[in-house]
């Protein structure tokens, strides 16, 4: 069986100008990256975006239709592969579909979970490209970060005008690496001469607020604001000090320039998509560009994005920052549901090393993860679709478990093999879909957004995680006294916690039920628009795993990678 680079490798891109052209864009809307890259220029972007209901021309908005999962387990569920197959099979219907997906982070790739084209019959090309460099936005967003963060070491050393008390500095240096060494150091060590020293810690490039910011921005001069908002620390009257304070505001955006326009590539079938932004889903939003997102559904009849991990992580952040505060544009239309043999029999108590047996009995035990999952979609107020992603080692009995299971429950579901035949072995998910589609949902997000930040937690506890209560730390507390005292109460929450659970310990699979939830702390991201609540033990830095993937990463004399998936 080829492996996903190999698969990747086999094709030929098409040159992106006939892609773009296909969206009704020109050579000169494009800025190429090569042949097979592009970003989007600032003319067409103010063109399609700017007018409110209809773009340039009269192009009416596509629909919108989000990708979630049930909870992830090492056996990989798959997301991205469904997301960019349901657009190949969308195509294959005669549609106009566009899928909308993150970039990958390198922390993953050189890491364990992998990178994020997709993969099999459902990637995106150049793969090579898309998981490592790409288009240079990564690198742009850590040094637009860094600079911050020297800038005000650099204030304090040269006089500390605006009274930063040292004590307070919230904004961390990252880098996009998993790095375990670098989550708690000491800076500024070596004399007067290097600073002030004290403890800080790195963070992961995407789950720094300058990520957030450039995927939540919808124009260069918002990017710049959102950056000024940045709150660096407090003064020594315990006052938010901000990047604008500092006067970094306009440094920062000139080097996110270009990372703000949305990169254009394609599938390996040739389906136009845009990758862009990447924050994660368990420490960060989890979705792609808004920017990206709203372009493509000025370009497309459906676009089809993903919310990073479960409905109760990337999916309810979608519904909560990302489209509450942008309706009716960014209402979803329809969402995906995606669900596998492999993760259900996980969730009913199978190994990893024996999740290639057959088990329906597993199975029917997995399945109370899937409801939970299923209700927290459906409470949305828009038609679902739930999927079962096919993998070679699925028998009949087990998928047919599944199947009778959601017709049981009146739920709409489809069979999809979008690893294994691509577009074509989407096609029942994307008629699925399609037919969804037909009878218009409301949407509502989770919560009000005017409730306070302490009761957005308890709601998202009890209406999304199926906790029985939240257990708020004295400092998490103090730190919601004065985010309310300084005016900002009405922000959304962007919880952190682990990916493998509805609770905060990993190791509580399936659908658990008699669990506290513990916020040991919130953090402030003021130009994202949301406050992070930490939760359990989950870190903003990983690190990586006893063998790295990057041990099976090489290059050849003539530039050939090989090693990657």
């Amino acid at each position: 069986m080829p492996t996903d680079l190999e698969i990747a490798q086999s094709v030929t891109p098409r040159p992106i100008v006939d892609v773009a052209s296909e969206l009704g864009l020109s050579p000169d809307d494009l800025e190429l990256y090569g042949r097979d890259k592009a970003k989007i220029s600032y003319p067409v972007l103010e063109r399609l975006l700017a007018p409110p209901g209809l773009g340039a021309g009269g192009r009416p908005r596509g629909k919108l239709v989000v990708t979630t999962a049930i909870t992830p387990t090492p056996a990989g569920e798959g997301k991205t592969t469904v997301t960019i197959g349901l657009a190949q099979g969308l195509c294959k219907l005669g549609k106009k579909a566009i899928a909308a997906v993150r970039e990958p982070s390198l922390g993953p790739v050189f890491g364990m979970k992998g990178g994020a084209a997709g993969g099999g019959y459902s990637q995106v090309l150049p793969m090579e490209d898309i998981n490592l460099h790409f288009t240079g936005d990564m690198h742009a967003l850590g040094t637009a970060n860094n600079l911050l963060a020297a800038l005000t070491d650099n204030h304090i050393y040269s006089g500390n005008a605006l009274g930063l008390d040292v004590r307070t500095i919230a904004h961390r240096r990252c880098l996009d690496m998993n790095d375990r060494a670098l989550r708690h150091v000491v800076a500024a060590l070596g004399g007067k001469s290097n600073g002030y020293p004290r403890e800080t810690g790195f963070q992961i490039t995407v789950a720094s607020e300058v990520m957030a910011i450039l995927c939540l921005s919808e124009s260069l001069a918002e990017l710049k604001e959102r950056l000024g908002r940045i709150v660096v620390g407090q003064g020594r009257r315990g006052h938010p000090v901000t990047a604008h304070d500092l006067g970094a505001a306009g440094a920062m955006a000139a080097l996110l320039r270009d990372a703000i326009k949305p990169n254009l590539v394609q599938t390996l079938e040739g389906t136009p998509a845009f990758v862009h932004g990447g924050p994660f889903g368990n420490i960060a939003h989890g979705c792609s560009s808004v920017l990206g997102t709203k372009l493509a559904l000025r370009l497309g009849e459906v676009v089809v994005t993903e919310a990073g991990f479960g409905s109760d992580l990337g999916f309810e952040k979608f519904c909560d920052i990302v489209a509450a505060p942008r309706l009716p544009e960014l209402a979803p239309d329809a969402v995906v549901l995606v669900a596998t043999v492999r993760a259900l029999k996980m969730h009913g108590g199978v190994a990893v090393g024996d999740l290639n047996r057959e088990d329906v009995d597993a199975v029917r035990r997995g399945l109370p993860n899937l409801d939970r999952h299923a209700a927290n979609v459906g409470q949305v107020g828009v038609p679902v679709v739930i999927t079962v992603n096919k993998f070679a080692t699925d028998t009949p009995a087990e998928i047919d478990a599944v199947l009778e299971h959601c017709r049981a429950q009146g739920w709409a579901v489809a069979v999809n093999d979008v690893w294994g035949r691509g577009g074509d072995g989407g096609r029942e998910l994307a008629a699925a879909v399609l037919t969804a589609m037909e009878t218009p949902g409301q949407f509502r997000p989770i919560y009000d957004a005017h409730l306070p930040i302490e009761e957005k937690i308890r709601t998202l506890a009890a209406k999304v995680y199926g906790a029985d209560g939240v257990e708020i730390s004295a400092e998490a507390h103090a730190q919601a006294v004065w985010l309310q005292r300084h005016g900002f109460r009405h922000l959304p929450v962007c919880v952190a916690k682990t990916q493998y659970s509805f609770s905060d310990d990993p190791a509580r699979r399936g659908a658990p039920t008699g669990f506290t939830l513990n916020v040991r702390a919130l953090t402030l991201s003021a130009g994202a628009g949301f406050v992070v609540a930490l939760m359990g033990s989950i870190l903003t830095m990983p690190g990586l795993p006893k063998r790295p993937a990057a041990l099976d990463i090489d290059v050849d004399a003539e530039g050939r990678i090989s090693g990657l998936f």
